[in-house]
């Protein structure tokens, strides 16, 4: 067995999934559930439910961790980069 299978399963936002925060992309992964479907039932569930639901995600916002940072590597120079002669703080498609 690898490492990975023998770590209990964490309940964190998602970094890959997010469109506000990644509390429900992270619920969605958790559970194995698919996000659309996950966030359409949400915002379904927000009406009736007269401002709790948003309280919930709320919650859920500031009690949920971030996931770990994965093992970075060096980061190697972008050709586009180097290329246009521009420097690091001229290029804004990062943002």
């Amino acid at each position: 067995m690898n490492e990975r299978q023998n770590k209990p399963k964490k309940l964190t936002k998602s970094r890959t999934d997010r469109k506000v925060d990644g509390v429900i992309g992270g619920v969605a992964e958790y559970f194995g559930w698919d996000s659309t479907l996950l966030r359409v039932l949400y915002i379904i569930l927000l009406f009736p439910s007269f401002g709790s639901a948003l309280l919930l995600y709320i919650i859920l916002d500031m009690v949920m961790p971030n996931p770990p940072r994965e093992a970075s590597r060096p980061s190697e120079p972008n050709d586009a980069t180097q290329n246009s002669g521009k420097s690091n703080d001229d290029n804004w498609s990062d943002f």
